[in-house]
């Protein structure tokens, strides 16, 4: 073959179009895995390059995608919530599987990045990872819909939301939580978090446990309930006014390991064990979780697939294919910080 190899002639030797080499050479699921598999080898044994600046200026696309990632108050100077950390490496080799670059930003909820993003031409798509209160989040998403930005967030799966959310199954793993509570018979389970519509992933998860508690004809009881968000001091506060409240409980749900971890510094302080005096479990499974004292039981989400759903559904959106939002199944692990109580 003389000169440089070209899509063309990878598209005669495989028998198929040069647009569905294309497709292939961009990792689009559209194309089946055997003739992907075809074209990538003999466009390896040719030593075809992909031109990426003439294959974007075709397609006007910039070839890359923004992550947007929202400040989180964390114990560190890093403003990253550690949950989202795994996934960050998932969705950087995602981006590399379709040959895309990512920009990384961090944003605050308060600033314009909606209209910054919405209206230039940085990135094809955007990922949002974190971001508080979904109510003072919702317009900017819907201003995002109306400028025709195309996106994907991490978040709860809610009816009529702007946009495409991938979530994992919340009032599934809350109620794996009350089944485990429950059946280690503990009858009186407080809640550390705010549920809430400004929290919907939060409120999913109190009404999981809610309908495992109501099933085996137990109450999740209000007054038990503190509001916190996903902080380690925010769930020590929390677990220091429920103490201050004086109600008896016995075991604590809370809707995120970080929560979980404040509160749990919260009872030590206080002279309680665990699971001796009061059983506890979260929700996240980050690494910090499997080295707190006791290690702590909680629901896992599974960060390293997320990763590779969210860069996978907004590379649709951007080539103008068919996308849906979609919940993760969830799991729990037992540890040792939810073992039954002492005699």
């Amino acid at each position: 073959m003389k000169g440089k190899p070209t899509s063309l002639d990878i598209a005669h030797i495989a028998g198929v179009s040069q647009p569905t080499v294309s497709r292939a050479l961009r990792g689009q699921p559209s194309v089946n895995r055997e003739t992907r598999e075809r074209i990538l080898a003999i466009a390896r044994e040719l030593n075809y390059k992909v031109d990426k600046n003439a294959s974007n200026l075709r397609r006007q696309q910039s070839g890359t995608l923004a992550l947007l990632l929202f400040e989180d108050p964390t114990s560190d100077q890093s403003h990253i919530n550690p949950f989202f950390l795994p996934m960050l490496g998932s969705i950087t080799r995602a981006c590399a599987r379709h040959g895309q670059d990512l920009l990384i930003s961090f944003q605050q909820l308060s600033d314009d990045w909606h209209a910054d993003y919405g209206d230039s031409h940085k990135a094809d798509g955007l990922i949002l990872l974190g971001y508080g209160d979904y109510l003072a989040y919702q317009g900017k998403l819907r201003t995002l819909v109306e400028q025709g930005t195309q996106f994907v967030r991490w978040g709860a799966v809610l009816p009529e939301q702007p946009g495409i959310s991938i979530g994992c199954d919340n009032a599934g793993g809350g109620a794996l939580v009350g089944a485990h509570l429950a059946g280690l018979g503990h009858r009186r389970i407080a809640f550390l978090g705010d549920a809430s519509s400004r929290y919907p992933e939060f409120l999913d998860r109190w009404r999981g446990c809610e309908s495992a508690l109501q099933a085996r004809g137990l109450p999740m009881e209000r007054a038990l309930q503190v509001d916190a968000e996903s902080a380690e001091e925010s769930g020590h506060a929390a677990a220091t006014e429920l103490l201050r409240r004086g109600l008896p409980f016995d075991a604590v749900f809370a809707a995120s390991d970080l929560i979980a971890i404040g509160a749990m510094r919260a009872f030590a302080e206080h002279g309680l064990r665990m699971p001796g005096d009061i059983a506890i479990a979260g929700f996240d499974d980050i690494p910090a979780a499997r080295m707190t004292t006791p290690a702590l039981t909680t629901v896992v989400q599974d960060t390293l697939t997320a990763g590779e759903l969210l860069v996978d559904t907004l590379m649709r959106l951007v080539l103008g294919e068919p996308a849906e939002s979609m919940r993760m199944p969830t799991s729990l692990v037992v540890r040792d910080s939810s073992g039954r109580r002492d005699p």
